[in-house]
């Protein structure tokens, strides 16, 4: 993948030691994470670790009990007036009214949003494949049918900043895929993209980090676009082969790993040189096949480790869940 659109530019979604306390309890922790204009950044993590205040935090629909947020360079609560350029959904699925239909519904989003052309309303009606009921009023709709009419009203404003809680939550696969192919494409027209979520596997296909949650504390953040484009090759001398890619200018990151060498390759046009390259130099490939990411396997491994720490137990404590949480009440620290 690419890099971020404006991956220099100051960040759109800025949190420093950010916290959160309901009463005594503490919801969100010494929170510091950055999301750049063309990015999505996936916040993952059990039930109760504190996603869904996390959202409401950096959107401004809750004051942070430490530290500090900023988007597009300000204070939220300071400057409310930032968040005309914000888009967002972060009590899923997004409130409408239920005896108006879809396309009113959006109508009505527009007017109050204002400067949204109304051909806006029919492009995106039709990219979320809600076109055939646009027309039928949303009581009937489906969940996922709303939801996705949801994250049609938070792109209507073609927003710097879009944030979403749960955007993909009991989705049919179909609906699943199209909501994460919009996200990309937000990103790719330079919207920061900040998502909670426990669709893994989707996320780790386009998006560009990870934050990994576990009791409100950020314990990991992985970098999907450094874990792209590696290969693994089983090559009869490793040692020797390692020596030569690191000597390509096309070739990133080469080392060994179980007696196979590792490398990156950014450009996939570039991978039709490994085998000629390493044969040229006596080198023969026995093996070539793309070193895939498991987000999933990581996340569980990185949860499950942090509890173990934590409570000096040998066994994890409690399920990891992969399925989207069932509704919680407000303030439950999702």
């Amino acid at each position: 993948m690419s890099e971020p659109t404006g991956a220099g530019d100051a960040p759109s979604i800025r949190t420093e030691r950010l916290g959160k306390r309901y009463g005594r309890r503490p919801i969100v922790r010494d929170l510091t994470f950055q999301v750049r204009p063309g990015e999505v950044y996936a916040l993952v993590g059990p039930n109760g670790a504190g996603k869904t205040t996390v959202i409401r935090l950096v959107s401004g629909l809750a004051f942070p009990s430490e530290g500090r947020v900023e988007m597009l360079g300000h204070d939220p609560h300071a400057r409310p007036d930032v968040r005309a350029r914000l888009g967002a959904v972060v009590e899923a699925p997004a409130a409408f009214y239920p005896y108006m239909t879809g396309r009113a519904n959006l109508r009505l989003h527009a007017r109050l949003a204002g400067g949204v052309d109304p051909d806006r309303i029919d492009e995106l009606l039709e990219r979320m494949e809600l076109g055939s009921a646009a027309d039928r009023k949303v009581g009937v709709y489906s969940l996922g049918m709303r939801q996705r009419l949801g994250v049609a009203g938070a792109l209507l404003t073609r927003p710097e900043v879009l944030i979403l809680d749960e955007p993909a939550s009991g989705m049919d696969p179909l609906s699943l895929h199209l909501v994460h192919r919009v996200l990309q494409e937000a990103a790719a027209e330079g919207a920061a993209v900040l998502l909670s979520t426990h669709h893994l596997d989707e996320v780790a296909a386009y998006g560009h980090r990870v934050g990994i949650l576990e009791e409100g504390v950020l314990i990991d953040e992985v970098d999907l676009d450094r874990r792209r484009g590696r290969y693994r090759l089983q090559v009869d001398d490793a040692h020797a082969a390692r020596h030569v890619l690191q000597a390509q200018p096309w070739a990133q990151e080469v080392y060994l790993r179980a007696g196979r060498v590792i490398v990156q390759i950014p450009d996939r046009g570039d991978v039709a040189r490994l085998a000629p390259t390493l044969l040229q130099e006596g080198r023969a490939v026995t093996e070539l096949t793309e070193d895939v990411f498991d987000l999933r396997a990581y996340y569980r491994e990185r949860v499950v480790a942090e509890r173990v720490r934590r409570t000096q137990v040998d066994e994890p404590v409690g399920p990891l869940p992969d399925a989207p949480p069932a509704d919680a009440p407000e303030g439950a620290g999702r």
